[in-house]
């Protein structure tokens, strides 16, 4: 019992003490495994909880393609890394991540545009692109298509590096779903038009399953055509993809911000000789305020160039995704149309429903009023049967005048039931 109780110790001994503390101070106490067991991590206790793994800890495959030379390599970065590599929050990385389902986005960042568009899951900067590396066909074409276009460059082409790569993401994404919206619609239209003609369980099990798939695509398509719809609605957003041109800007800072340095610490050496300086042949504190002044005037000019050129790839951005909104709303309006269709088709089995339930309902009514005829004869029966005299059956066949009455009322009273239900439409058909 007591080598029982310590060895049920001996998980919390060694959470309490370390195992150099442990032995330091008491050689005789238990210790621990000194590692985790292979597949999981154990808690106090001895609970061992598989397929944990440490926070921050885990790497995933990501697909580079460099701007410059074109060149595809796959490489394992874990996310503590790639946040700083791109400056970009947790928050925006796990839009990334397939373990979670998020709807399509298109960020704009800093240094970054984040991109998640269906199977297209990347992050894209002025000199690269880092896409996560997934089996899926679509995510190994997107990378083979960006690097042929990237070695096939046509001349006179200005696009931006993150603008190609963004065109390339929007057209992977917009051909998929119009592909999956066309295969939607060679699938629907004659199961439908089977369903009318003839309902049945298993018909309508497909046509229910139809709908879901139906409903679920347009769901994602309405997604990506909202995102770019809103991309184009907002300058500053575009405005934060222009990731090369923010770069040059940067560059173009430190750079004069060097050589206004360069020229602070020229003026601050020629000043620190001890020795008297003759004023013709020394450069006048004017002439260094004109310089300084010229170099920010200069700096002051090409960051307005800048913002025009800024301004002109804004317009050629809002034309890209212009043309991508026309292809992706024109997919959301074949879905829209396979679901006022497959509405419409509802409609006329419902239509078809009511009416055999209506035919139900008359055949219902010509029975019940069959049944009171046939009841009267039936009660004219019972009266001539019962065992006490009246003066009726003294009369000479009244047995016989009575069921020729009964009967004459009874075809009256048909008659006139079919009479008003055929013509009158009492019920409708």
């Amino acid at each position: 019992m007591a080598a029982a109780g310590d060895s049920a110790k001996q998980p919390l001994l060694h959470r309490v003490y370390p195992p150099s503390i442990a032995s330091a101070s008491s050689p005789a106490l238990p210790t621990a495994p000194a590692g985790p067991p292979a597949g999981g991590r154990r808690f106090p206790g001895g609970l061992d909880v598989p397929n944990l793994k440490k926070r921050g800890g885990g790497t995933r495959s990501w697909i580079r393609v460099e701007a410059s030379t074109a060149s595809v390599q796959t490489l394992e970065i874990d996310k503590a890394t790639m946040m700083r590599r791109c400056e970009l929050p947790a928050r925006d990385l796990r839009l990334l991540d397939p373990l979670f389902v998020y709807p399509s986005t298109v960020l704009g960042r800093e240094r970054a545009i984040v991109v998640n568009l269906e199977q297209i899951r990347c992050v894209i900067t002025a000199d690269e692109v880092l896409l996560l590396n997934s089996l899926d066909s679509y995510v190994l074409q997107y990378a083979a298509e960006l690097q042929r276009r990237l070695l096939q460059r046509a001349e006179g082409d200005e696009l931006p590096f993150e603008f190609r790569a963004l065109e390339l993401a929007l057209e992977a994404a917009c051909s998929f779903l119009d592909a999956q919206a066309a295969e939607l619609e060679i699938e629907a239209y004659p199961l439908l038009d089977e369903l009318t003609s003839k309902i049945s369980t298993l018909n309508l099990e497909r046509v229910r399953r139809l709908k879901s798939r139906l409903v679920a695509l347009t769901r994602r398509v309405q997604k990506v055509r909202d995102e770019i719809e809103q991309l184009m609605d907002d300058d500053g957003d575009m405005a934060e993809m222009y990731l090369t041109e923010k770069k040059m800007r940067m560059e173009s800072s430190v750079f004069g911000d060097q050589s206004l340095l360069g020229y602070n610490s020229a003026g601050a050496a020629g000043t620190s000789v001890s020795a008297p300086v003759s004023p013709v042949s020394s450069p006048t504190e004017s002439r260094k305020l004109e310089k300084a002044f010229s170099l920010c005037r200069s700096r002051h000019d090409s960051v307005k160039g800048s913002d025009n050129t800024t301004t002109e790839h804004i317009q050629e951005l809002e034309m890209l995704l212009e043309a991508y909104f026309v292809v992706i709303d024109s997919s959301l309006n074949k879905l829209t149309s396979l679901k006022e269709y497959i509405d419409d088709t509802e409609d006329f089995i419902n239509i078809q429903l009511d009416n055999v339930r209506n035919q139900l309902i008359q055949f219902e009514l010509l029975l019940t009023t069959a049944t009171f005829v046939v009841a009267i004869f039936g009660v004219v029966a019972g009266v001539f049967g019962m065992n006490f005299e009246t003066t009726v059956f003294k009369i000479q066949n009244a047995f016989q005048w009575v069921l020729i009455i009964t009967g004459v009322v009874g075809a009256f009273i048909f008659c006139s039931f079919l009479w008003f239900f055929k013509y009158k439409r009492l019920m409708p058909l």
